[in-house]
């Protein structure tokens, strides 16, 4: 199976990359499964039923959350309706929506995406690793689903890399998001599963963390608060991670990281072109 996961959406360059190359990307690719974390697209707080159908139409398989998930209140409510819209599984019971959806890819397989996030310095919500592994027990690697992606939200690489080594063998790709900064550590664990610790964002890099420069570099010089964040709007790099499973074993066989356009130097994943 050929999944590519795209990392944080942010704002309107990065909407506006997603909607030019990802329909092609699919096809040029012959991608089977196409995973987005939205949490950031809708002005890079939050996400609108608009934006998300937006993504399902342009190919993406599900979307994913993070501490960003209720900035659009109407996420509270829409979420409910839209199956392929996953938020953390480890907020707490009675939270709207689902923190794990089991997905139809592109060639008919089973693909359960499960996005949770992490505590070290993010809010401090129920246990990650012990809501993660209650999902993959109720729906394991081959019997319950061919493939499994965790999007891993937060701070810190090492409660990320520890996630990837405790569910190692048992799903295809543990992928960071949040610090909207690629990372150059993606590999293959021991057990077959893929691992990068953040995919970075997918919008304008000639920014901070996507956002236009000025204020930010204010708050840290003046610690006053002038202004409010507002995205960075030049042309998007899209950053993300292309994944080949084993169709015997669900567990991955290659992987290379994806970045096209904008500033970055690009990256393209050779064994698909």
């Amino acid at each position: 199976m050929r999944i590519l996961f795209i990392g944080d959406i942010l704002g309107r360059s990065g909407r506006a990359i997603i909607t030019e190359r990802l329909p092609g990307l699919v096809r040029d690719w012959k991608l089977d499964c196409v995973v987005i974390n939205g949490e950031n697209a809708a002005g890079g707080f939050g996400i609108t039923e608009a934006i998300f159908k937006e993504f399902i139409d342009a190919g993406a398989d599900a979307v994913t959350l993070g501490n960003h998930s209720w900035d659009q209140r109407e996420a509270l409510v829409f979420i409910e309706r839209a199956p392929q819209l996953v938020r953390p599984v480890n907020y707490p019971k009675g939270t709207p929506g689902r923190g794990a959806a089991l997905v139809e890819a592109k060639n008919g397989k089973r693909v359960l995406v499960i996005n949770a996030m992490g505590r070290i310095f993010m809010d401090p919500l129920d246990d990650p690793f012990e809501a993660v592994e209650r999902e993959i027990t109720a729906c394991p690697l081959k019997s319950g689903a061919d493939a499994i992606i965790v999007d891993m939200h937060g701070e810190a690489t090492s409660e990320k890399q520890s996630m990837g080594y405790y569910v190692d063998g048992r799903v295809s790709l543990v992928v960071g998001t949040h610090t909207h900064t690629p990372t150059a550590d993606h590999q293959i664990f021991a057990g077959g599963t893929a691992y990068m610790s953040d995919v970075g964002m997918t919008g304008d890099y000639d920014s901070v963390i996507g956002m236009q420069k000025e204020e930010p570099l204010n708050r840290f010089l003046r610690r006053i608060p002038s202004e409010r964040f507002e995205p960075a709007n030049g042309p998007a790099t899209l950053c993300g991670i292309a994944v080949e499973t084993n169709d015997a074993t669900g567990l991955a066989v290659k992987v290379l990281p994806v970045r096209l356009g904008g500033r970055l130097s690009e990256a393209r994943p050779a064994f698909w072109e």
